[in-house]
């Protein structure tokens, strides 16, 4: 069938079908229009001849555009992100593409209103992350989950998407070695065992200035939290890298020195429980009077390694945190066991299992009291019956009920407790504290403004920077840092540290001060401590102590664009890479990830083997874009990252490559011209429903603990569109997701 014949019969359709609705927003393109619109711009290229990119819309109904919802809502995302009609190809104006987009997402969100659909039910255990801060919040006790269970892996950019939570023979083993852990550690173990434990500073750390945080007059150093299992005696030793002399080191356990000249061995009485140990050099150069201390030669090598060996001369299990926060009562007599068991046991289920305890739930773990109590003593029963309710599904799993059958229904809302369950762990990464559940218990958790309460005191609150640690750092690939080793000299671990503070800071300033999540790309501000500064070439900045500075005027360092950890991550190891820099863009800011590379295409440059080569990279990548195959994904990708090329590979500030000048000059798809990092932040926020729709995706999918279908984009629009009436704020975006039908509602049956 010819174009002309499709489009006759499509536009014949359309003005039979219904009557036209019109939008005098961006474009005031009609029901009827659109069909003319996609004829002319579209059906050359996404026929049944052609079929580019997999897409045909020459079968498809205009009027009817619910039956394909899926499709529709891919070329809403195509044309908001301006990738679409591709480049060298006739465009209409933008007014019209708007006006298109804009009839295409009222009639999917319509047909979505009248055909609810709230995604699959995904069966969500904890992930490592989550599983340290459970014991934390349920028992008072930080654990280094790293060493109790292997690493999560992850899908959707998170490691907390339940179909990537896979149970293995070995992990459940994994779980039953650590709820035996942790239950002794929780309740004190008066037969734990002498252990060596190492912790050793980060390799290539430089320790030859005063770090944040520790004593002043001293430089370097390492500080960490170590759990001790009894009041006993412990041997420490330190151990320092090379340098001149012994010289004389500070140690503080809580803050309160302890006598420890130079290296060896030291052996001194702590009591059970968590201690903060802080071991750094006596920094000799002030006490000498050295003018200039950040130039002078460091006397010594930096602090190592501390190991702990102990218990030794154990007195008792003490009384830590964890006991209080276990033993709730204490039995005065034999007779008093039972009840005071009965009242433990059943105050840490509830709060593990996220809800009260029916009357069949507790006698299968009071079973488990009996059988520790038989051999040793109350504390013994408690121990055992605590390592019980820590392997108990409803602990690990996250798991909710059906309310309906298949039969009459196939979705409903949660109850209250899940509800808490799913808020508590999007904001805390935990478990709901007591005031949530009580609040749940009530029924009035999700009224509109007992909610509201709640989600702005969640996020006021210090265990929101899980949304940094793990939500932010996910999203922004701010953990690949971690990983990365740039071939500079100029990259320390001192300035990865740096980097990644940044941008921490900035996401966290977001969210403490409920600013637009649109200052991830503009602010004017940023957080630098003397080391970041100076790879920036801030002046007056001193020590590792990080602070807000305002941004000079005309900085090219605004949001996350000018971030030093942004631009090192999308960078290869010996060179810049405006292809990973466009795609990071494409995928991470605007949600329309970049097509994959065609099987055996060739991804790297010439010179990346360490070959010298007299061209720039915009050089090397332009001969690579000559061949065909490549050219049409990366006209999408390049002039993006062309546009950054003023930032090398670790995110400094250059105005030659290879001794050429930098050109970052690039137009992108939609026509619009580039020159450098503060155009690309401008087209970004000329059409910032685009980077905010991306969030809220983002934000959605690591709520839901599963990847965004095409049904959940009018429920996403719903948020930006009410998001957008208080200057698309944080607090707004979190409370859209949670008050939204995908957060509050589960398919009843099958679970994936």
């Amino acid at each position: 069938m010819s174009r002309a014949l499709v489009l006759s019969v499509i536009v014949g359709c359309a003005a039979i079908g219904a009557a036209a609705v019109w939008y005098t927003e961006r474009g005031a393109v009609d029901t009827n229009q659109v069909a003319t619109v996609v004829g002319e711009y579209c059906l050359d290229c996404h026929n049944g001849i052609d079929f580019a990119g997999s897409l045909r819309l020459d079968d498809k109904d205009m009027l009817d555009i619910g039956e394909d919802a899926e499709i529709w809502e891919h070329v809403v995302r195509k044309l908001k992100t301006g990738m679409m009609p591709p480049a060298g190809e006739p465009r209409p104006e933008r007014t019209t593409l708007d006006g298109l987009t804009a009839n295409l997402e009222q009639r999917l969100d319509r047909f979505a209103a009248d055909n609810p659909r709230p995604g699959p039910t995904v069966l969500r255990r904890l992930n490592r992350t989550e599983y340290a801060n459970v014991i934390r919040d349920l028992v008072d006790l930080r654990v280094d989950a790293s060493t109790l269970l292997p690493l999560d892996d992850s899908s959707e950019g998170f490691d907390n998407i339940g179909s990537a939570l896979g149970v293995s023979p070995s992990l459940v083993e994994s779980y039953v070695s650590a709820a035996m852990k942790i239950s002794r550690w929780a309740l004190g173990d008066s037969t734990a065992p002498r252990t060596q434990v190492a912790y050793a500073a980060p390799q290539g750390l430089d320790q030859s200035r005063h770090f944040d945080g520790f004593p002043i007059g001293t430089r370097g150093g390492m500080s960490f939290e170590h759990l001790f299992p009894l009041d006993a005696e412990y041997e420490i030793q330190i151990r320092r890298g090379f340098g001149r002399g012994s010289g004389r080191i500070d140690f503080t356990i809580d803050g309160e020195p302890i006598e420890a000249e130079g290296i060896g061995n030291l052996r001194i009485p702590i009591t059970a429980g968590p201690h903060t140990l802080t071991v750094a050099n006596v920094d000799t150069r002030r006490s000498a009077g050295v003018d200039d201390i950040y130039s002078a030669p460091p006397p010594t090598g930096g602090i190592q390694l501390v190991e702990i060996d102990g218990p030794f001369n154990a007195a008792g299990v003490g009384d830590t945190p964890s006991r209080q926060r276990v033993l709730i009562c204490e039995p005065t007599s034999s007779e008093d066991e039972n009840d005071c068991a009965r009242e433990v046991i059943s105050t840490i289920a509830s709060r593990a299992f996220r809800r009260p305890l029916e009357a069949e739930d507790l006698p299968p773990l009071v079973s488990f009291y009996d059988a520790g109590r038989a051999e040793g003593d109350f504390e013994s029963g408690i121990q055992r019956a605590l390592a019980r309710i820590l392997v108990d599904p409803r602990f690990i799993y996250r798991i909710e009920r059906d309310r309906t059958t298949p039969e009459n229904g196939g979705a409903h809302s949660i109850d209250d407790y899940e509800f808490a369950t799913r808020l508590s762990f999007f904001i805390w990464s935990s478990i709901p504290d007591d005031e949530l559940l009580s609040i749940a218990a009530s029924g009035l958790l999700r009224d509109p403004e007992v909610l509201k309460r709640q989600v702005e005191r969640m996020l006021a609150d210090s265990k929101s920077v899980a949304l940094v640690d793990n939500f932010a750092s996910q999203w922004l690939f701010l953990r690949e840092l971690e990983s990365v080793t740039p071939d500079t000299e100029a990259f320390t671990e001192n300035l990865r540290q740096a980097m990644a503070s940044e941008s921490e800071q900035l996401f966290d300033t977001i969210m403490r001060e409920d600013l637009s999540i649109l200052r991830l790309l503009d602010s004017e501000y940023s957080f630098v401590n003397e080391e970041l500064a100076n790879h920036y070439g801030y002046a007056g900045v001193r020590g590792s102590h990080f602070r807000r500075i305002d941004l000079p005027d005309g900085s090219q360092r605004q949001g996350l664009l000018g971030h030093a950890s942004i631009l090192t991550v999308t960078s290869v190891t010996n060179r810049t890479s405006p292809v990973l820099r466009g795609s990071w863009i494409l995928e991470t800011l605007l949600g329309s990830p970049a097509p994959t590379p065609p099987p055996d295409v060739e991804t790297t440059l010439e010179g990346d083997d360490g070959a010298t080569v007299a061209m720039t990279v915009r050089e090397r990548l332009e001969a690579h874009r000559a061949n065909p195959v490549c050219a049409s994904c990366h006209a999408i990708m390049d002039p993006i990252g062309f546009s950054l090329e003023n930032f090398d590979l670790i995110g400094a500030w250059r105005d030659t490559d290879g001794g050429q000048p930098i050109d970052t000059q690039g137009v992108l798809t939609d026509g619009t011209v580039l020159n450098g990092p503060a155009a690309l932040r401008e087209a970004l926020l000329a059409r910032p429903e685009a980077f905010v729709t991306t969030a809220t995706e983002k934000l959605l999918t690591y709520a839901l603990g599963r990847g965004i279908e095409y049904y959940d984009m009018p429920a996403i629009r719903a948020i930006v569109s009410q998001a957008a009436t208080e200057d698309f704020r944080f607090s707004a975006l979190i409370l859209g997701v949670v008050e939204s039908e995908a957060f509050g509602t589960r398919a009843t049956g099958a679970i994936e």
